[in-house]
């Protein structure tokens, strides 16, 4: 594959995965459109771009991530300290246990976990007819419509205030079917988390980075998945460096996507996201219906 086209790719994969625009689809446009022919290294190419996104996240919130890994690994250890504490009220002893959710960034960890159950469950059971629907650019066009109908609620949702206190679970739980139906191609997983996120109450900055944050369990999930296949691919000098190249032009255009992000959520801006969106959905159906 030329240079030119991993760099367009790289691009494509680090705005669309912020902007609620969808990277999945429009890569299964874009490879469509442009002939890229990765001679069965198409996962490995993907799931590099998602790592490059996935740098940016930990580069622009660093500090949040820091201590949910602090405050998981604190958490472990009271859950550890309970059970032997558990332990020994069966034979008689007396001691406290400890609570365990008893902060802001810890709740926010739990929450993170209950989001990403149903998501990964989604991802095993899904996992055929995603394959399938990205090897056709009609599944992407409707998908993108689906996307425009979601960005259009997410404009009309009312300004919410819950921070990670006043989060439930089961609200988390819900955002995590939402990211788990953003694994087919078209449907954008920013888009249609942040849409739940804002439905269910969060506040519009905390929406926005949960939406991101959540993220992290998710791809990380899914690189493990493909490990598996990775030692049957082989790959030349050329495909190599297109990698490379593709993934560090992903990082540096997510992070800038990011916060991007972060500066249009305080306005009711999605319908714009949301016009585009029907524009490449239709253009993908078109292009599919004209071959």
């Amino acid at each position: 594959m030329p240079i030119w086209k991993a760099i367009l790719l790289g691009v494509i994969q680090g705005a669309a995965e912020f902007l609620p625009v969808s990277s999945s689809g429009h890569l299964v446009i874009m490879k469509e459109i442009l002939d890229v022919d990765l001679a069965g290294g198409g996962v490995f190419f993907d799931v590099m771009l998602h790592l490059g996104t996935l740098l940016a996240i930990f580069v622009a919130f660093w500090k949040d991530i820091r201590r949910l890994i602090v405050e998981g690994l604190h958490i472990v250890g009271d859950v550890c300290c309970n059970l032997a504490v558990f332990v020994k009220h069966l034979f008689g002893g007396e001691a406290e246990y400890r609570k365990v959710v008893r902060s802001s960034y810890r709740k926010l960890v739990v929450l993170i976990i209950v989001s990403t159950i149903p998501t990964g469950i989604m991802g095993v059971l899904l996992s055929e007819i995603i394959e399938a629907a990205n090897t056709m650019i009609l599944v992407p066009g409707v998908c993108l419509l689906i996307t425009a109908m979601f960005l259009l609620i997410a404009d009309a949702a009312d300004v919410g205030e819950k921070r990670p206190r006043e989060v439930g679970y089961l609200e988390a739980g819900a955002v995590g079917v939402a990211q788990g139906l953003a694994t087919m191609p078209g449907i954008s997983r920013s888009g249609t988390t942040i849409t739940a996120c804002l439905l269910c109450g969060f506040e519009k900055r905390f929406a926005v980075k949960y939406s991101f944050i959540m993220s992290i369990p998710a791809v990380l999930g899914a690189v493990v998945l493909e490990l598996k296949d990775f030692s049957d691919m082989h790959f030349s000098r050329d495909m190599a460096v297109s990698c490379g190249v593709a993934t560090a032009v992903a990082a540096v255009v997510g992070y800038l996507s990011i916060c991007f992000m972060m500066r249009i959520i305080r306005g009711k801006k999605y319908k714009y996201f949301a016009i585009y969106c029907g524009l490449m959905g239709a253009i993908a159906i078109g292009f599919y219906l004209m071959q």
